[in-house]
């Protein structure tokens, strides 16, 4: 077996490169649950510190909760059978009086099983009165005193979860070669959360709050197939699939909306914080009123901004390989300079110089430059990576010349990426329609002549984008 490995170096290194890449990216893999695991408490979500952090209130609302459920009615999705469990975990009344309990905003009284707790109630009276003959004079002036009554609610708080949409994003990307391939997919899913406050007084909606959080699903694979020989082979499958649990989705959703009732009921006086603490609770509403304000949530829950300048300024370094009458031609060099402003969201208008080469091996050869107007559409302006596609008209004149001017249409694709918002790289590939025959000083053949050009280049936003409007 030795001899067979060493007789295959390169397929012990597309192993061993195969099993970095999955270890090294799946720390779930390495950390794999193979011994059996204490009991802990249950996890927070990052709305259960700030329900906890909250300051505390001038004085407690006593509130009652009878019904918190899912009113979806959506079972767990499956691509091979009926599943009947539902998609939601059942316990969410729980999960709303924790919620209550730890912003220590109100008094939460029992309602949900308050069946149980009246008959416990009659449990008690009926037990005192039927052992009070039995009971010495001092047990039965304790017997006879009245059970304190109930605290009754001020406030109910209502709603529920009122959607489950599965699969709002789904995707992936792998790669195979030589039998050596990995792959990585992904699926999104969203819970909505509606929370109202109703006044026992006179049953009037005094505040209603919704919310919403992604539940993502991501899984990531490699496999290895090759024959070493015609009677021996080589397979392995290496896997991890990574999901986020639905009940802290619901937990933080649920919480997210308790955090959210407090801030919008203290601005319609509600309830109040405590004068000791109306400063930190003032910036707490300055902060939220600033997330209210953003009414472009996409539905990956993700925040559609502008991500471009109105403006920008750009170079980039090009390919150029000419079609024309000669064959052989050659991939030369070249630069472009040019600059951009927006006139809507995606679309932007775009003029540049170009200076290049064209060149057929041994036959032509000339220096060009080259003006072009175009109209380029950006189809994920809010996004860091986006595609897009160009087309407008240009001038290409020689060099030597510098007033033999020939005319040609520009029509163009490619790639952006936005480390920051002021900065873009972009790939693009681009084809340059002739009007004229004579690029290459020959005028022949039924086509006019013509260029592919590719090439890579940084863009420079600046100004700021005023466009939202057109949102």
């Amino acid at each position: 077996m030795y001899k067979l490995i060493c007789n295959r170096p390169k397929i012990h290194f597309s192993l061993l490169i195969l099993l970095l890449i999955v270890f090294n990216s799946c720390s779930a893999l390495m950390n794999a649950p193979t011994d059996k695991e204490i009991s802990t408490l249950g996890e927070v979500t990052p709305y259960t510190q700030k329900l906890k952090s909250l300051p505390l209130p001038n004085e407690k609302v006593v509130v009652a909760v009878y019904k918190f459920k899912d009113q979806t009615g959506q079972y767990k999705p499956s691509e091979y059978n009926a599943n009947w469990s539902t998609a939601i975990p059942q316990g969410t009344t729980s999960i709303l009086l924790k919620a209550l309990e730890d912003s220590r905003w109100f008094t939460t009284i029992e309602r949900e099983n308050i069946s149980d707790l009246l008959n416990e109630r009659q449990i008690i009276k009926s037990t005192r009165q039927e052992y009070a003959a039995f009971q010495s004079p001092e047990e039965q002036k304790l017997t006879n005193q009245i059970l304190p009554p109930l605290l009754f609610a001020g406030i109910i708080i209502e709603g529920g979860i009122v959607s489950y949409d599965s699969n709002i994003m789904t995707g992936g990307a792998g790669a195979r070669y030589f039998g050596v391939g990995g792959s990585t997919e992904y699926r999104q899913d969203r819970i909505s959360v509606y929370l109202r406050a109703v006044s026992t007084n006179n049953g009037k909606i005094l505040k209603t709050v919704y919310t919403s959080k992604t539940i993502l699903s991501q899984s990531m694979n490699g496999s290895f197939f090759r024959y070493i020989d015609l009677e021996r082979l080589l397979e392995a499958e290496v896997g991890v699939t990574k999901n986020e649990p639905v009940h802290l989705a619901v937990k933080e959703a649920i919480e997210k909306a308790v955090y959210d009732l407090i801030l919008e009921g203290s601005k319609e006086n509600l309830w109040s914080v405590s004068k000791n603490h109306k400063e930190d609770f003032d910036k707490l509403i300055v902060a939220a009123e600033k997330e209210d304000s953003i009414n472009n949530f996409r539905v990956d829950n993700r925040i559609l901004t502008p991500k471009r300048g109105k403006y920008s300024v750009y170079g980039s370094l090009n390919g150029h390989n000419i079609k024309g009458d000669y064959t052989e031609s050659e991939i030369k060099t070249g630069f472009k300079l040019g600059t951009k402003f927006f006139i809507s969201k995606n679309i932007n208008f775009d003029a540049s110089f170009s200076n290049f080469s064209l060149e057929n091996k041994n036959i032509f050869y000339q220096k060009f430059n080259a003006m072009d107007l175009n109209l380029e559409y950006i189809f994920l302006p809010e996004d860091t990576f986006s595609p897009f596609v160009y087309s407008g008209v240009g001038l290409i004149t020689p060099q030597k010349t510098g007033s033999d001017y020939r005319g040609k249409v520009n029509v163009g694709a490619g790639f952006e990426f936005l480390p920051k918002s002021f900065i873009g790289i972009r790939i693009h590939g681009e084809y340059d329609f002739g009007l004229n025959d004579d690029w290459d000083n020959y005028v022949g053949g039924k086509r006019k002549d013509s260029q592919i050009v590719f090439g890579v280049g940084v863009n420079f936003y600046f100004g700021k984008n005023n466009l939202n409007k057109i949102y």
